[in-house]
C-alpha cells in the first residue's frame, strides 16, 4: 500500500485553519501544506516578529496563500482570551483547529503567567482553554476537527494528580512526558464528550516520532556548548526531517477517512519516525478515569468549562 503523502491531502479550499505554534519547525511545515491545499491559516504564535517571517515564507512557497498571523502565548490565559476573543469577532467559524506549540526545558524548573508548571501549563492547560473558548467557532464550522500534538514520550508518562506541577520533586523529562501524557488523555477525553453531546467536531491526535524541530536545541540552550552540540548530533543521527514528522498531524488534519478518538503517528520501530499510520495511545491515556480527572481539574485551573450540558460519556473511541 502506498504511503499517506501530502499529495493525499485533500483540498482545503473555504475552510479557516488555525495552527498554534506555526513560525518554525512541525507548525510552520503544517501551516505550509494547509494553505498550499487553498486553506485560510491563522498562525498562532508567541513571537509576532518570527511570525510574519514564517508567514512571508509561506506566501513565497505558495503564491495567493492566505496566511495571517495572531499573537498567542499558552503560557498566558489571559493571552488566550485574547486569542479567542479577537478570533471571535473577526471569524465566523473555525474548521480546523491543530494544537502543535509545545515547549521542552531541560533546565531548573519555570512556571507560566499563571503560576502553572511551564510544560503543563503550555503543553497541555493553554491548549485546553484555547479549545473550550474557540468550540463555539469551530461548531459552526465544516468538518470541524481539533488535532491535539502528542509524543512518544506520552507512553511511559504518568500524571500525578497529588503533585500535578512538579512542586515536591522535580524532573524535566518526567514533567514534558507528563504534559504530553496528559495533552493525549485530553483528546482522547474531549472525543469522549464530542460524542456524547452530539458534536459535529471531531478529535483527533498525532505525534511525531523524533522529527528534527527547534525544540530539541531550545531545550539544550541551558547547557551552553556541550548542550549545542549534543542537540547537533541528536538532530543528525536520531530524527526524521521535519516534513516526515508533520505527515501524521497533517492526515489527522485533512484526511476523509478519519474518524473522532484515532491517533496517527510513525510506523517504524518505536514510532520513532516511518509512513504516519494510525497507533494506539497509552493505557494511562486512554483510561476514561485519567480523562475525567484531568478534564474536571483543568477545568478548575483555567476557569474553561466547555458550552455543553451533563458530563462525557465513557464509551470507548470508534475506529
Amino acid at each position: 500500500m502506498t504511503a499517506w503523502s501530502t499529495s493525499d491531502i485533500p483540498d482545503q479550499s473555504g475552510r479557516t485553519a488555525i495552527v498554534t505554534g506555526a513560525n518554525s519547525g512541525l507548525g510552520l511545515v503544517t501551516a505550509t501544506e494547509l494553505a498550499r491545499h487553498g486553506a485560510r491559516v491563522v498562525l498562532a504564535v508567541r513571537n509576532t516578529t518570527s511570525g510574519e517571517e514564517a508567514a512571508d515564507q509561506i506566501r513565497s512557497a505558495v503564491p495567493h496563500a492566505e496566511v495571517f498571523v495572531h499573537t498567542l502565548d499558552l503560557a498566558s490565559l489571559d493571552s488566550v482570551r485574547s486569542f479567542a476573543e479577537r478570533a471571535a469577532h473577526e471569524l465566523d467559524r473555525v474548521d480546523l483547529l491543530v494544537n502543535n506549540a509545545g515547549v521542552v526545558v531541560l533546565g531548573p524548573r519555570r512556571t507560566t503567567a499563571d503560576g502553572f508548571e511551564l510544560h503543563l501549563g503550555t503543553n497541555h492547560l493553554g491548549h485546553f482553554a484555547l479549545t473550550g473558548l474557540l468550540l463555539p467557532l469551530l461548531e459552526r464550522g465544516r468538518r470541524p476537527r481539533v488535532v491535539s500534538l502528542s509524543s512518544i514520550s506520552h507512553k511511559p508518562a504518568h500524571v500525578d494528580f497529588d503533585d500535578l506541577m512538579f512542586e515536591r520533586r522535580w524532573d524535566a523529562s518526567a514533567a514534558y512526558g507528563a504534559s504530553k501524557l496528559a495533552t493525549t488523555a485530553f483528546g482522547i477525553e474531549l472525543d469522549r464528550r464530542l460524542r456524547a453531546n452530539g458534536s459535529p467536531v471531531l478529535s483527533t491526535l498525532a505525534h511525531p516520532g523524533v522529527s528534527r524541530s527547534n525544540l530539541v536545541p531550545r531545550a539544550w540552550a541551558d547547557r551552553g556548548w556541550i548542550g549545542r552540540i549534543a542537540s547537533s548530533l541528536f538532530l543528525s543521527v536520531s530524527t526524521q526531517p521535519t516534513e516526515q514528522g508533520a505527515l501524521p498531524q497533517l492526515r489527522a488534519a485533512t484526511a476523509l477517512d478519519v474518524r473522532g478518538g484515532e491517533f496517527y503517528g510513525p510506523s517504524g520501530r518505536n514510532e520513532r519516525r516511518g509512513d504516519a499510520i494510525e497507533v494506539e495511545a497509552s493505557s494511562e491515556a486512554l483510561d476514561p478515569a485519567v480523562g475525567t480527572r484531568l478534564w474536571e481539574t483543568s477545568e478548575r485551573l483555567t476557569g474553561v468549562s466547555f458550552p455543553w450540558r451533563g458530563a462525557g460519556s465513557h464509551s470507548t473511541p470508534q475506529h
